[in-house]
């Protein structure tokens, strides 16, 4: 038989054992780096075997017919060294394969590699990854891959008898991935293996055999990709079921096809809310979906605290549990919707809730995210009380992707009455609350629940078409600003939340609002010697704060300072020069020089970040831009050629990224208004007369005003949804007949129906 026909384990081979190597790697160790995402020097152990034909070495005692294994180790470690960190073992063993094509290009035709990382997690003894490639047609290629998770030890409730079940008893689970490619089958790295281990801690399953399926299962939902196959191994063990024996132990071989008929209640992660089709993989990005309520202390101080706390997951949890591996989670609140004010449901006889939602991207297992929200919980201040009964803030997730998951053990779901400390997904009650619904269906109306089938939209019309369904009132709340040495923040990253100097509640619902409520007047202060109005009228400082006075009596409830006019015209004002127009008006009213009016709100009417700031420093609790963010000239020079274009669209994305970045630091309300540049300019508006010719105008607005408002309240670092007043800009841009379209269909600009870019105002 010749060398090359000899069965692959036949074959002598040249192997270079636990070939210790220190590393810098991304993807874990047991313990965090003390700074987070930097990499920590960690052993790693390469075995490397190589197929060869050892007899003519053996036959002369001549190593030049052999591979010198020394210059082999020299090559390995000067390839391998290096200051940039390794995401994962992947990476490692792609340096390897460059040594070998490097430097050992027809030499030999097949090699196997095992790495390991002996220090890699709390949970396991250690990670390993080995494959095997082979010379074909002058190509690398590899066969199986394997990563392995070894000896997972997880105290877990398992067992059939009455003792086993009263409590937690050692199991150990090696679980083995399989694929052909080396970059789908990602299994290291401590977030992921903690994920494994939070889904084994918290089953309770009679067998062994059933558990073993549960893991394979979860397993494969992990590193499925959809289109490169996958199979994964899993042995689990009870060291302790025998007295006799060192353990009793399942092992057991599995693939998707494995699955096609789901099993009831197990993790089922399909599609993303932002994907109809890509599939989730534990220790990347989740989309989630929290419900927000509180009806205790400043309610809007709590909610906007609770959504801040949330964005630094790993200074949270690292606080509650010490021991926690925080370094790489991340979570980004990416939407929110509006809040609302809404009676008590289940316990009447409490104050009135506010309520909202808002849309996070996180790579946090949904056990994980339990956690974190009840920590987040604990620390704004919420305290037990009845079920359903009042609390400081309450968090809920109510959707995770699009997984359904429920952690009590089967023969606890037969009904919803002992959910505590349990975590079902999406939540059971949604069908019921209006108080979630609607705030979902003003993010992601048309997401469809995975178990109901039916979007969040259809399920909102089905509850609220029903008899005595409780009203709902939409609220903007205003900070209590300036900001006092009073107001501090526990986290460095998070700065202070203001508390709420007062709300506003409306209806949404037309013609008419309900009996009570009061509509609010903003009177207009124009420190402007050309503006519109009272142009010279009021721009000096006693004239102004007498002004103040005047309609602070007659009831008005907001003061709108400007320091630029905004007519046709008008001269050019500096930054500068704006602020020392503004800010003094500011800082008198809130020294109380204009008497009974100290506490009045205060709008500041600019398009520059930097007057907003120093009108909200000096006490403003609003900023009215009637350029929504986008800067003075975007109108005019958007519509010039390519290079004015490009040159407008930059300069206008960093005054909204400015503008977004003072109104979320400060939870101010922001008034976006509809315009087209110089407000006797661009009154054209027969692109949208698809709307009819009573409803181009409308139509305008919606859809130009809307595809801002989308930029300003999607992703990351957005304003929050209830900070959001829009302003059809009447007498801007607009005819006589335009300006009447909007007076008679104002109820039409925020009606709930999508428009131009999928925009909801």
């Amino acid at each position: 038989m010749s060398p090359s026909s000899r069965p692959q384990g036949m074959q002598d081979r040249i192997r270079i054992n636990d070939l210790e190597l220190i590393l810098p790697l991304q993807s874990g160790a047991q313990w965090p780096a003390e700074e987070t995402h930097m990499p920590l020097l960690q052993p790693v152990l390469l075995t490397f075997s190589i197929g060869w034909d050892t007899r003519k070495a053996a036959q002369e005692d001549d190593l030049s017919h052999s591979i010198d294994y020394a210059t082999l180790t020299s090559r390995l470690e000067k390839k391998l060294h290096r200051d940039d960190p390794y995401d994962t073992l992947d990476e490692v063993a792609g340096a390897v394969c460059q040594v070998v094509v490097e430097d050992y290009s027809g030499t030999f035709d097949n090699f196997e590699l095992q790495i390991v990382q002996p220090k890699a997690s709390l949970f396991c003894e250690q990670f390993s990854l080995s494959y095997r490639s082979s010379l074909d047609h002058g190509q690398w290629k590899m066969s199986t891959v394997r990563h392995t998770i070894h000896n997972l030890v997880c105290p877990i409730v398992v067992g059939i008898h009455p003792h086993e079940r009263q409590a937690r008893q050692e199991t150990k689970t090696t679980i083995t991935i399989e694929t052909n490619d080396l970059a789908q089958s990602d299994l290291g790295g401590r977030i992921v293996v903690k994920h494994i281990f939070e889904s084994i801690y918290h089953s309770e399953y009679l067998t062994l055999e059933a558990l073993a399926s549960y893991v394979a299962k979860y397993v494969l939902s992990v590193v499925s990709n959809g289109t490169t196959p996958a199979k994964v191994s899993v042995s689990t063990s009870k060291p302790h079921a025998l007295s006799n024996a060192a353990s009793a132990e399942v092992v057991i071989h599995r693939d998707a096809s494995d699955y096609q008929e789901q099993e009831p209640n197990t993790p089922s992660q399909i599609d993303a809310l932002s994907s109809a089709t890509s599939t989730a993989i534990v220790g990347r990005t989740h989309t989630a979906v929290l419900a927000l309520g509180t009806n205790l202390g400043d309610r809007f101080h709590n909610i906007e605290y609770a959504v801040r706390l949330l964005e630094i997951p790993g200074e949270i949890l690292r606080e509650v549990h010490p021991e926690e591996d925080s370094s790489l989670m991340t979570l980004k609140v990416i939407d929110t919707s509006f809040l609302y004010e809404t009676e008590p449901m289940y316990v009447t006889d409490q104050p009135k809730f506010i309520n909202g939602a808002c849309v996070v991207e996180t790579n946090l297992s949904p056990l994980t995210l339990l956690r974190l929200v009840k920590a987040i919980e604990s620390i704004v201040g919420r305290v037990p009380s009845i079920r359903n009964g009042p609390r400081a803030v309450d968090l809920d997730i109510i959707f995770y992707d699009t997984l359904i998951y429920d952690t009590r053990p089967t023969r606890k779901r037969q009904n919803l009455d002992d959910l505590e400390g349990q975590l079902l997904i999406p939540h059971p009650r949604i069908t019921e609350r209006l108080f979630v619904l609607r705030p979902l269906n003003d993010m992601i109306p048309t997401f469809v629940h995975p178990a109901l089938k039916k979007s969040v939209r259809a399920l909102l019309r089905q509850l609220a078409n029903q008899p005595n369904v409780d009203k709902m009132h939409k609220t903007i709340p205003f900070p209590l600003l300036p900001l006092t040495s009073s107001d501090t923040s526990p986290y460095p990253s998070i700065p202070p939340v203001p508390r709420t100097a007062a709300y506003w509640t409306f209806t949404s619902s037309p013609p008419l609002p309900p009996k009570g409520f009061r509509t609010q007047i903003m009177a207009t202060l124009n420190t402007t010697p050309d503006s519109f109005s009272d142009g010279s009228t009021h721009n000096t400082l006693s004239t102004g704060l007498e002004y103040v006075q005047n309609v602070v009596s007659a009831g008005a409830s907001i003061i709108d300072i400007g320091g630029y006019s905004t007519r046709p015209g008008a001269e050019f004002v500096s930054t500068e020069e704006e602020i020392d127009r503004v800010v003094p008006y500011v800082k008198a009213i809130r020294t109380g020089e204009a008497h009974r009016s100290k506490d009045v709100l205060i709008s500041v009417d600019t398009f520059r970040p930097e007057v907003a700031e120093a009108a909200i420093a000096a006490g403003a609790n609003c900023i009215n831009d009637v350029y929504a963010f986008t800067g003075k000239e975007w109108f005019d020079a958007g519509h010039g050629d390519e290079n004015a274009k490009a040159t407008a669209k930059a300069e206008a994305d960093q005054v909204m990224q400015k503008m977004k970045k003072i109104a979320r630091r400060y939870a101010t309300p922001v008034v976006l208004m509809h315009s087209r540049g110089d407000a006797g300019k661009h009154k054209d508006y027969s692109a949208y007369n698809y709307a009819g010719t009573d409803g181009a105008v409308i139509e305008g607005i919606r859809s130009e005003l809307g595809a801002k408002v989308s930029r300003i309240v999607r992703g990351e670092g957005a304003v929050r949804r209830w900070s959001i007043i829009v302003d059809p800009g009447v007498g801007f841009s607009k005819t006589v007949e335009g300006n009447m379209q909007i007076l008679r269909h104002a109820d039409q600009v925020t009606a709930d129906q999508l428009i131009g870019e999928g925009c909801v105002l």
